[in-house]
């Protein structure tokens, strides 16, 4: 199958490796992966802070940066899910252009979702002997509504242990540019996920999204604990 990857703006800019890591899964998986190089940022910063009429731009330029007739998998549920779920509200003026999200949004999805219930691929072969828990995103699991399949991939893991801990679909604190508008709750929301995943007894947190684990890690950067949040992606791929 041929599939477009979709690379989120902050793992282009931040965390290459999980693009290249999901690269590396489709692969395995069977998938020829074309990429675009002209795609950009999807526009939620910008529609987030009312900036409809410059998200509107990006959200046109990102309906013709993907083919429509092929499947677009991202490593990203709040991306994705942005797109399904919003864009309709950047483009309601324009019936042509409605009628085209129409078209492509029944064919975006997040990557384990894709995975699981698209290409019926859970066992990579990856090995990863760490005792983990799992962070559930607020917009990857309210919004587009993944829960069970990255834990599903995180089973055929070896040697790797999931513990769920208390709270795992509490927000972690980012939500954008609430953690830069609000920054003294957001330390505080962190704070309480880090609590929560090291009473645990994990040696890591996995999440689906890099700009959760980019608040995390920020939280538990500075104050030197013992755990790390690591991407979906970054662990299926150690194979």
């Amino acid at each position: 199958m041929k599939i477009q990857l979709f690379i989120p703006c902050y793992i282009d800019q931040l965390y290459p490796q999980t693009g290249f890591n999901t690269i590396k899964l489709m692969e395995k998986a069977g998938c020829e992966v074309s990429y675009n190089p002209n795609q950009t940022c999807c526009g939620q910063p910008a529609f987030n802070s009312g900036y409809w009429d410059e998200a509107a731009v990006l959200a046109y330029k990102f309906l013709n940066d993907f083919d429509p007739a092929l499947p677009v998998v991202s490593p990203s549920g709040s991306c994705t899910s942005f797109v399904i779920h919003h864009y309709h509200k950047l483009l309601k003026d324009k019936p042509g252009l409605l009628q085209q999200l129409e078209n492509q949004k029944q064919h975006i999805y997040e990557l384990s979702d894709f995975l699981v219930n698209k290409l019926h691929f859970t066992d990579f072969g990856a090995a990863f002997p760490h005792k983990v828990t799992y962070h559930d995103s607020c917009s990857a699991l309210r919004e587009y509504g993944i829960k069970n399949e990255p834990r599903e991939l995180l089973s055929r893991v070896n040697g790797l242990q999931l513990i769920e801990m208390e709270e795992c679909e509490t927000c972690c604190g980012f939500g954008g540019t609430f953690a830069v508008k609000n920054p003294d709750i957001s330390a505080a929301m962190a704070e309480k996920k880090v609590q929560y995943a090291l009473a645990s007894g994990a040696e890591y947190i996995i999440s689906t999204e890099a700009s959760c684990l980019m608040n995390i890690n920020g939280y538990i950067s500075k104050h030197k604990l013992p755990l790390k949040g690591i991407h979906l992606a970054d662990v299926l791929a150690s194979f």
